[in-house]
C-alpha cells in the first residue's frame, strides 16, 4: 500500500462504556457510528464502504440506512478492526469506495442482543482441545506464558508489573473502568484464575464500542478533524488451536504481521513514539514487544519492570489503560485504534508529548490471528 494515501478523519467510541444494559449490540454499533460520523461532519448517506465484526455488515448497513459499494465482514476476533483498516485502505486506493465506516459494538457484559460464541463440537477446537478440560480464554490463552516462563525465566512479579503500569496510565483517563493505583503485591494477592494469571491480570468484561471513518489522503484536509494517516499495515494468521502453535513462546502471526507493517511504513523501531498492544491478558504485551522487535527474546518482562513503558518511559505502551484497566468488550482492537488516533490528534487524556508515529497491534482468537497498523500525523 502507498504510504499516507488514506487517512482516518472520524473516530469515536460509544457515548457510554462499561455496563450499558439499556442498549443492544446493534444499538452500540449505531451509537459508535453516529458519534464517529458527527466527529468528522458526515451522515450515513455519505458512506459507501462498511466494515464490522460481531454483527453482519448487512445488518449494520440496513440499520444505519447505508447502501455500500464495498463491505467487509472479516471476523477473526479482537484484531478484526485492524484488518478492516487495512482492507479499507486497499479498497479506497483501488477506487472500490471513497468513504469507509468501520464499526464495533459489543454487549460483552450485559449480553443484550449478543451473538453466541463457543466451539462447535465438530470444529477443530471442539474435537481436539475442548474434550481435555480447557474452559475458555483464561485456561487456553494463558498456556503459552507457562512455557515462556520456563524458557526465559519470566517471574510472576514481572508479569504483575504489566497490570501495575497499565493502571498508572488508566489513572489519568476519566473513562477508564479501573483507575485506582495497584501494586505488584495487589496483583499477586488477587484471586488466581488460571496459573499464573490472577484476576488483575485478566481483561475487563464490559459493554461498548467504537467506529472509524476513512477517506483518501487527498480528501482528508476537507474535514474539521486532524487527519491521521495510515503509514503501514500487516496481517496474518497461525492456528485456531493454542495446542498447535509453532512455538509457545512466540506468535508467528505477530511476527509476520509486524514485519510487514514496518517494512511498508519504512520506519525503524526508534521512530515509534507510541505503542498499543492488545492486552486481553497480562502476557500479551510481553509477547508483542518481542515479536514486533522492540526488544530481544526473553527481555520484555524486565523491559516493562524497569519502567520503560510507564508514564515518562521511553516507549509509552497502552496509554488508555488497555484491556486490563480501560475497557474490554470481548473484541478490544477498536479501542486500541481509538487511542492511537487520540494520541496522534493530541487529544488523549494521558497525552504522549510530540507523538508522531503510533504502532497499533492486535490479536484475534487466542494467538490465532494478528494485525498491525502504523499511523502518523505527519502529512504526505
Amino acid at each position: 500500500m502507498k504510504r499516507k494515501s488514506v487517512a482516518i478523519v472520524g473516530a469515536a467510541e460509544t457515548t457510554e462504556l462499561g455496563v450499558i444494559p439499556h442498549m443492544s449490540q446493534i444499538q452500540l454499533h449505531a451509537d459508535a457510528a453516529l458519534n464517529a460520523l458527527a466527529d468528522c461532519g458526515l451522515t450515513p448517506k455519505d458512506i459507501d464502504g462498511l466494515a464490522c465484526a460481531g454483527a453482519s455488515p448487512v445488518e449494520v448497513a440496513w440499520y444505519l440506512g447505508i447502501t455500500p459499494t464495498w463491505v467487509d465482514g472479516t471476523a477473526v476476533g479482537g484484531c478484526s478492526f485492524m484488518m478492516h483498516v487495512r482492507h479499507a485502505a486497499a479498497a479506497i486506493n483501488e477506487g472500490l469506495c471513497s468513504t469507509v465506516l468501520i464499526t464495533h459494538g459489543e454487549s460483552g457484559r450485559s449480553g443484550i442482543g449478543r451473538a453466541r460464541f463457543g466451539f462447535a463440537p465438530q470444529s477443530l477446537q471442539g474435537q481436539f482441545e475442548a474434550p481435555y478440560g480447557p474452559f475458555g480464554p483464561p485456561t487456553l490463552f494463558t498456556l503459552p506464558v507457562l512455557r515462556y516462563m520456563k524458557e526465559y525465566g519470566l517471574t510472576e512479579e514481572q508479569l504483575a508489573m504489566v497490570a501495575v503500569v497499565q493502571r498508572e496510565w488508566a489513572s489519568m483517563n476519566p473513562r477508564a473502568m479501573f483507575r485506582d493505583p495497584i501494586t505488584v503485591e495487589d496483583v499477586l494477592n488477587s484471586r488466581m484464575i488460571a496459573y499464573p494469571i490472577r484476576l488483575l491480570e485478566c481483561c475487563l468484561v464490559t459493554d461498548g464500542g467504537g467506529a472509524l471513518v476513512l477517506v483518501s489522503a487527498e480528501r482528508a484536509k476537507d474535514f474539521p478533524t486532524k487527519p491521521v494517516y495510515i503509514l503501514g499495515t500487516g496481517e496474518s494468521v497461525e492456528s485456531p488451536m493454542i495446542s498447535q502453535m509453532e512455538d509457545f513462546t512466540t506468535s508467528k502471526a505477530f511476527r509476520v504481521s509486524g514485519k510487514k507493517a514496518f517494512e511498508e511504513a519504512g520506519i525503524t523501531h526508534d521512530d515509534v513514539d507510541h505503542l498499543m498492544i492488545y492486552d486481553a491478558f497480562a502476557h500479551l504485551p510481553i509477547f508483542g514487544l518481542e515479536d514486533l522487535g522492540f526488544v530481544g527474546r526473553g527481555e520484555a518482562g524486565a523491559f516493562i519492570a524497569e519502567g520503560n513503558t510507564r508514564p515518562g518511559g521511553k516507549l509509552p505502551l497502552n496509554t488508555n489503560g488497555g484491556g486490563l484497566s480501560y475497557t474490554h468488550t470481548g473484541m478490544y482492537g477498536m479501542f486500541a485504534l481509538q487511542e492511537s488516533v487520540r494520541q496522534l490528534r493530541g487529544t488523549a487524556p494521558a497525552q504522549v508529548p510530540n507523538c508522531r508515529i503510533s504502532v497499533c497491534h492486535g490479536v484475534g482468537g487466542m494467538f490465532a490471528a494478528s494485525a498491525t497498523i502504523i499511523l502518523t500525523n505527519e502529512e504526505p
